[in-house]
């Protein structure tokens, strides 16, 4: 049987199961902490940093932690949110995106973060790096001037023949995902759409089935990123 605990967040009495982390656990309370690396079914990575908030005075981050009995938590305060919209901008900056070409504009979480945290000009200098686009694949392509390194593909069950298609290669700011050839080559087209939609970003896209959704009916045209989760508060 779960043992339920109780908490506080920005002063809110919470109820959750204990070893829920604080992003579910917020969840279940009508409280929208964002981030992009954690996906509902894959192992926490922390590795986008977006979720960051403060567990009795200490800064965490909110996908990999737990909640325990009588924790204080602040997630909606202006340091935490100007350290969020700092990330966000890094994230920004440091690939090359611009969204009125990509796919997934409208239906992209950091860019609908973006918008959130009314990002209008970064505070850091662009760093235009060059990075390549792999369309070796039959039927997926990864556009890594768009990848924000969550490595959702990498922790995901996308596999061929027991092995996992996406793989992290290089180190330090050289660091990108790369796709195995040999396995994508066999990638079934269940798969390539189940890689699509796990990316937060336009970086992982199926071929032949770009733009399908209109502007207009895309993932944030109607409301903004969180509103699914605050609206059941």
């Amino acid at each position: 049987m779960s043992e339920q605990i109780t908490f506080t967040i920005d002063g809110k009495q919470c109820t959750a199961e204990k070893g829920d982390t604080i992003v579910a656990a917020a969840k279940k309370n009508g409280v929208y902490i964002p981030t992009l690396c954690d996906f509902e079914g894959l192992k926490p990575a922390a590795t986008c940093r977006v979720c960051t908030v403060k567990v009795n005075g200490a800064p965490t981050t909110a996908c990999s932690a737990t909640v325990s009995q009588g924790v204080e938590i602040e997630s909606n305060t202006e340091e935490i949110t100007n350290i969020r919209k700092a990330v966000v901008e890094m994230m920004f900056v440091e690939g090359n995106h611009f969204c009125p070409a990509c796919e997934k504009s409208g239906s992209c979480d950091l860019q609908a973060l973006c918008y959130k945290y009314q990002m209008m000009v970064p505070r850091y200098d662009f760093t235009f790096p060059r990075k390549e686009l792999d369309a070796t694949s039959p039927k997926l392509l990864i556009e890594k001037n768009r990848c924000i390194l969550c490595k959702r593909c990498v922790r995901s069950s996308i596999t061929t023949n027991g092995k996992s298609l996406f793989a992290v290669a290089k180190r330090g700011n050289k660091t990108v995902i790369q796709m195995d050839k040999t396995l994508a080559a066999d990638l079934s087209e269940e798969q390539a759409k189940e890689a699509m939609e796990l990316c937060p970003v336009g970086a992982i896209l199926k071929k032949e089935t770009g733009f399908v959704t209109p502007i207009g009916q895309r993932k944030y045209d109607a409301a903004p990123i969180g509103s699914d989760i605050e609206s059941n508060a």
